[in-house]
């Protein structure tokens, strides 16, 4: 079974960065995709970046390219979101996700098998 564990919320202004991390643990890691999915309350749970775990290849939503980058640590099975310029909506709980099969698409939460508990993001104008 794999642990995910986010780390990095918190309480910020519009314009300002955070940086947020999400470490798999226990059984070595062996999926396919790592991601961030956000959600905030009375809201749908949205995708916001992923990325494959092999290649690096990255996938973000409208919303945020240009203006958040996912990178890996593959020896750390880590994942972090790097999010610049934060705007008020970006406000909500940040989940980290991870898949275990290569198949679905990485733009819905159904693909993946593994979640964090989240991480509180708050952005104020």
């Amino acid at each position: 079974q794999v642990q995910l564990r986010e780390s990095g919320g918190g309480f910020v202004q519009a314009g300002d960065s955070l940086r947020l991390s999400c470490a798999a643990s226990g059984r070595t890691y062996s999926g396919y995709a790592m991601a961030w999915f956000r959600q905030d309350i009375g809201k749908e749970r949205e995708f916001v970046a992923a990325i494959n775990w092999s290649d690096g290849t990255t996938y973000y939503s409208d919303s945020v390219k240009g203006r958040f980058t996912i990178s890996r640590d593959n020896a750390e099975n880590t994942v972090y979101l790097l999010m610049n310029n934060l705007k008020p909506e970006d406000t909500a709980v940040y989940y980290c996700a991870a898949d275990r099969r290569r198949t679905g698409s990485y733009y819905y939460t159904s693909k993946y098998d593994y979640w964090g508990q989240g991480t509180q993001v708050t952005v104020s104008s």
